[in-house]
């Protein structure tokens, strides 16, 4: 693993997991879904709370805290069963701890998304989920920065980000970007891949 340690001992604020996914692959069932053209920034939920997948249920009662994602059951979105190896990958995750929200992330060459704080996705929030990023289509004009530094991601790896930071992307390529971002309750599996974690 590649631990970008944070000087005091304590876990960094990216993490480089041992395991890489087929990009290609992934890119390939992203072109099957035919998707439509959009501006700036598009999102496509592959799993999402099961009222908003199966229109016969009824939403969850309001909650008091929704950041650990038991407010709702998840489902998988027709999106994603209809395509395996993305699939797949989800599983990979899912064998292992409870996985809730996973979505495609698309982002138009060109754009910038400000710097931003996302609270509730961070390890050393009580009761919260984390979310890992695999980039299916990047390119080096693609600068995803943490805490003022660039994070060095490439097509089908899988970062821990402490997003929870402050962060910000700009685009400066000529063809979107596509990421899959993975959103999991913290168990001790998913501890055990993120050296220095004590929470």
């Amino acid at each position: 693993m590649t631990d970008h340690a944070t000087g005091n001992g304590t876990m960094g604020d990216r993490i480089r997991l041992d395991f890489t996914f087929d990009a290609e692959r992934m890119l390939d069932e992203v072109r099957a879904m035919q998707l439509a053209d959009f501006l700036y920034y598009d999102v496509l939920p592959l799993r999402s709370p099961a009222h908003l997948v199966d229109s016969s249920l009824n939403p969850p009662p309001p909650a008091a805290d929704y950041a650990d994602g038991s407010w709702t059951p998840w489902l998988d979105t027709p999106a994603l069963t209809s395509f395996p190896y993305l699939t797949s990958v989800v599983d990979f995750f899912r064998a292992h701890c409870s996985v809730t929200l996973v979505r495609l992330l698309r982002l138009a060459a060109g754009a910038v998304v400000d710097e931003h704080t996302d609270p509730t996705l961070g390890l050393e929030i009580p009761k919260s989920v984390i979310r890992l990023t695999v980039p299916i289509k990047t390119e080096d004009a693609v600068e995803f920065f943490l805490n003022g530094t660039v994070v060095p991601m490439k097509a089908g790896e899988c970062w821990y980000l402490r997003l929870t930071d402050p962060h910000r992307i700009t685009h400066g390529g000529l063809e979107e970007r596509i990421n899959l971002t993975i959103d999991m309750v913290p168990n001790d599996w998913v501890r055990s891949l993120l050296p220095g974690s004590t929470v």
